[in-house]
């Protein structure tokens, strides 16, 4: 008789497999760091309201220190994931080694590691996971950087990524100088830097490059638009909204805001798929869809400062930024490049699908909260939903990266 053999035991987790490939290492660290820094914020925002435990404000502020881990921790894991993968392939150039790569990694988590048990109580803890931090983002630039002047052509959007990271390491000495016992004001120009100089330049130039690509690939008939002159005007206006918040020029962000809108609101449209289209496609488009209605909420709230010197709806504008775009694209890509570099089929699996949907709530939670009664209250349900949100997809996203390729392949 005829025996059919068992299929073979899946190979058993090993931290081994995190050194394989840069987006590895780098996402594995980007996705505890996304866990452990909502957990400690939404744990400071219930004890806040609610008073039901102690825990300690912390110095910094916890709200900068939340602002701070997040723009310079927790999505910077990813970013330069995704970079020291990308980088050599969009020049045509070898890949980086483990000795690359790694050392960035480590570094921000061990930076985030310190920068919380220094706001839960450990004095020295969030001066040196600054350093750390620091530390990590000067060697990814060191690596990075190089590889401008090695190819033989221009790569505009690796270029336009490098002045991003180079933006955003301005804002990391920004707090390095509030840290050491400078003004306050560097701890405000360094969370300005990390939105508007950093974060936000950065992923539209991803979103440039990548969203239109990606689209060509499984749209039939699809035309790719990604003028270079597109990129070159969404600059000075990031540029510029950053110039008027350093200056308190809230009554005078429309100027840039609404360009930006006009803008965004234009590569959405043109960008968008028409017809059928897959999930792990269409939860782009739906991500990006937050960035123009981000900037008509700036618009609509520095016009409303304006005319009536009412801040309307506080940090609503920028949540739909950081939570409905940054967020949501985040899940959206990081879902695809895992599929993609860990041989398994180009498709949103269901714990992605729940994290993108529930993304969605939470952020339109957050932004609410700024008008609804009681607003403490909903802002630590947010942060609460947050991690209900996206931590079945963290222990995904972890299974694969402890484990070989699933095609076997190397990588």
């Amino acid at each position: 008789m005829r025996t059919v053999p068992s299929p073979a035991p899946a190979p058993r987790p090993s931290p081994r497999w995190l050194a394989e490939a840069p987006h590895r290492a780098l996402f594995f660290v980007g996705a505890s760091n996304v866990l452990l820094a909502m957990a400690w914020w939404a744990a400071w925002l219930a004890a806040s309201r609610w008073q039901t435990f102690a825990l300690a404000q912390p110095q910094p502020y916890a709200g900068w220190l939340h602002a701070f881990v997040m723009q310079y921790q927790v999505l910077p894991s990813f970013v330069f994931g995704f970079l020291l993968t990308t980088f050599p392939r969009w020049m045509g150039l070898p890949p980086f080694s483990r000795a690359h790569y790694l050392p960035v990694g480590a570094g921000l988590i061990g930076g985030q590691l310190a920068t919380l048990l220094g706001a839960l109580g450990w004095s020295v803890g969030i001066t040196v996971g600054a350093w750390l931090t620091v530390a990590a983002w000067l060697a990814g630039l060191a690596t990075l950087g190089p590889l401008l002047w090695r190819e033989r052509g221009v790569t505009w959007h690796a270029r336009s990524c490098f002045a991003a990271l180079a933006l955003g390491g301005l804002g990391l000495a920004a707090w390095m100088a509030y840290l050491l016992g400078g003004s306050a004001l560097w701890a405000f120009a360094s969370i300005k830097l990390g939105s508007f100089g950093f974060l936000v330049p950065l992923y539209l130039t991803v979103a440039h490059r990548m969203f239109p690509f990606f689209a060509g690939r499984v749209v039939p008939g699809y035309r790719e638009w990604r003028p270079l002159w597109l990129l070159a005007a969404l600059w000075p206006l990031c540029l510029a909204h950053l110039v008027f918040e350093l200056l308190h020029l809230y009554g005078w962000l429309w100027l840039a805001d609404l360009p930006l809108l006009a803008l965004t609101a234009a590569m959405l449209w043109r960008w968008w798929p028409r017809g059928r289209q897959p999930a792990l496609l269409a939860a782009l488009f739906v991500g990006l869809a937050w960035l123009p209605l981000a900037f008509a909420l700036y618009a609509g709230q520095s016009l409303a400062y304006l005319a009536t010197g009412v801040y309307w709806l506080g940090r609503g504008p920028a949540h739909a930024l950081f939570v409905g775009f940054f967020a949501s694209v985040l899940v959206a890509m990081v879902t695809r490049v895992t599929q993609g570099h860990s041989g398994r089929a180009l498709v949103m699996p269901g714990v992605a699908r729940y994290a993108f949907v529930a993304v969605q709530v939470v952020a339109a939670l957050r932004v609410a909260a700024e008008a609804l009664p009681d607003a403490g209250a909903w802002q630590a349900v947010a942060a609460l939903g947050w991690l209900a949100a996206l931590s079945p997809w963290v222990a995904h996203l972890g299974g694969i990266y402890l484990r070989p390729r699933a095609d076997g392949h190397p990588g």
